[in-house]
């Protein structure tokens, strides 16, 4: 299976360190042709995760994404939610023509507030069956340090979907397989919005106390949301038949795509989410934390996604509700946690 990955930011660059550290061929598509040359010529991207060495003998890297998109049977969409209508815009309506497709974003489209998945399918016929995820719990910062981490993959063919997966084992990397394609994409959206409140909780200096309390409120909510767009085995301690492809027990709420993702996302100090957060609570303007960053908090655009979704969904989400209204209605953050601390429970 030739494999190509569409990215040159910090989760590209982990995705493709796993992919060659496993000895398995790799197309890269990078936007600038400066980076190109420099992988090859130093073995390391430059401007994400620099500290990650490459055996380039293992990559093809191009600026050209036709080309890239051609060469490859399997390919890894890696670049933010809000950049993927402008990444793909050179592709034609046939270019995914037998191929799969791998999510690894972790958002919506922002102007249609749409998953992936049926951007994709509106834009280039992509049915669902060629249609697969790749979520965390995963840092990058950690994937290139080699500290140990789980990725999970989604599709409904779960016996592709493990061969997908196995191109990604490694010493440092284990793969899990469901089949809730659609149920991991709300998850990965949601995680993300409520990172963005720990780190407002956090900025306004919240303690560990009122964090953990806050959390189990979100991973409470985040199920009931979940539940509304009909994500099944929700339910903690209780899992489905095992697995005849991976003879394991069947993922439920507790697995770590859903609860592990939300809490190594509301925790780790190498989130963006968290980050981009703790300085809204510390009066950060949205715009000014944004240029501090110089990175994508997915949180920010998916609150504003979640918020419009949910008019149809109609889920009890008051935290996120919260802080949608933080970041685009200029509720004031202490004005909007003091609403919520009256409604966690």
């Amino acid at each position: 299976m030739r494999l190509g990955i569409i990215g040159g930011g910090s989760w590209a660059t982990a995705l493709a360190k796993i992919v060659t550290d496993n000895k398995q061929p790799l197309n890269w598509w990078v936007r600038n042709e400066q980076i190109v040359q420099h992988i090859y010529q130093r073995k390391h991207n430059p401007q994400y995760l620099s500290a990650a060495t490459f055996d380039t003998t293992h990559i093809h890297l191009s600026t050209d994404i036709v080309k890239v998109v051609q060469d490859s049977d399997c390919i890894v969409l890696a670049v933010p939610s809000s950049y993927i209508e402008d990444t793909l815009a050179k592709l034609g309506a046939e270019a995914f023509r037998g191929k799969s497709v791998v999510s690894a974003v972790k958002g919506m489209l922002p102007e249609q507030n749409i998953l992936l998945n049926e951007w994709l399918s509106h834009k280039f016929n992509i049915s669902l069956s060629d249609y697969y995820t790749l979520m965390g719990p995963c840092h990058a910062e950690e994937v290139a340090n080699e500290k140990l981490s789980y990725l999970t993959f989604s599709g409904l063919d779960e016996s592709k979907t493990a061969a997908i997966a196995g191109l990604f084992n490694t010493c440092y990397i284990n793969t899990v397989v469901n089949q809730d394609v659609i149920g991991v994409q709300y998850a990965a959206v949601l995680k993300n919005i409520y990172a963005l409140g720990a780190g407002i909780a956090h900025g306004l200096e919240y303690g560990d106390n009122f964090q953990s309390v806050l959390i189990a409120n979100c991973a409470d909510e985040m199920a009931g949301f979940l539940r509304k767009v009909g994500v099944k085995h929700v339910e903690v301690g209780i899992h489905a038949a095992e697995s005849p492809v991976t003879h394991k027990k069947a993922a439920n709420y507790a697995a770590s795509v859903y609860l592990g993702d939300l809490l190594v996302t509301c925790y780790s100090l190498f989130s963006r989410n968290r980050t981009f957060g703790n300085m809204i609570g510390k009066g950060y303007s949205v715009m000014s934390a944004q240029l501090e960053m110089n990175m994508v908090a997915e949180g920010y655009n998916a609150s504003r996604c979640i918020y419009v979704v949910n008019q149809e969904v109609k889920a009890d989400i008051p935290i996120a509700e919260t802080i949608y209204r933080i970041l685009w209605k200029h509720l004031p953050p202490a004005t909007g946690f003091a609403f919520i601390e009256e409604n966690l429970i």
